[in-house]
């Protein structure tokens, strides 16, 4: 297996969003809604195609990572721009084998090149916080609603980007699904049963 990274192109997008179905296929829910969510992404002008990046092995996309752009607004309605990461997507069979870790690298440091002061992230701590990810609570910044909690992560690109910014984190639209606007795009995707299990979210 030999790894390659390169942007995304417009002869992608069908084989990426089946890939980022199937890589999340029943792991938060029973189906998808990750595909949708990146199929949303790309008409909006909050996302950022130099950052989406795909993994090839030999041709075959096997991996995906997206960013979008998002702010942190204080408390007296400032507003400062940073990044969301997601989805980060990887075929069941090539997990495990540092892929999202190659993505990831990648994007960080072409992020870094761009002057961007931070990403945002919503996914597992015990793998994110390798990649210097932070519980955001430590930067004073929570959810839209103002929560907090285990999964909601920042990395400061520079280390001291975020001095002084503190306030309520608020992402694209995109990331919002409706299940019938889920239901009918998945009509154009190969049908799959939809299973429930233990380790979904509630």
């Amino acid at each position: 297996m030999e790894i390659s990274i390169r942007t995304e192109s417009e002869n992608d997008f069908r084989e990426v969003e089946n890939m980022v179905r199937e890589a999340f296929w029943d792991i938060y829910k029973p189906g998808a809604a990750e595909h949708l969510v990146l199929h949303k992404l790309r008409k909006s002008p909050a996302f950022v195609p130099e950052f989406h990046l795909i993994a090839c092995d030999d041709g075959k996309i096997v991996g995906n990572i997206a960013y979008s752009k998002a702010y942190i607004r204080n408390a007296g309605d400032e507003r400062f721009e940073v990044l969301c990461m997601g989805p980060l997507s990887v075929l069941p069979d090539y997990q495990g084998k540092g892929i999202g870790g190659l993505l990831l690298r990648e994007s960080i440091g072409r992020a870094r090149q761009f002057g961007y002061r931070a990403i945002v992230i919503f996914g597992n701590p015990g793998y994110y916080r390798r990649f210097g990810f932070q519980d955001a609570g430590n930067f004073h910044i929570a959810t839209s609603d103002g929560h907090n909690f285990d999964a909601f992560m920042v990395l400061d690109l520079s280390g001291n980007r975020l001095a002084g910014i503190e306030g309520r984190f608020f992402a694209d639209p995109a990331f919002e699904v409706d299940e019938a606007e889920l239901d009918e795009f998945d009509t154009s995707f190969p049908p799959k049963e939809k299973h429930v299990t233990d380790t979904q979210l509630k």
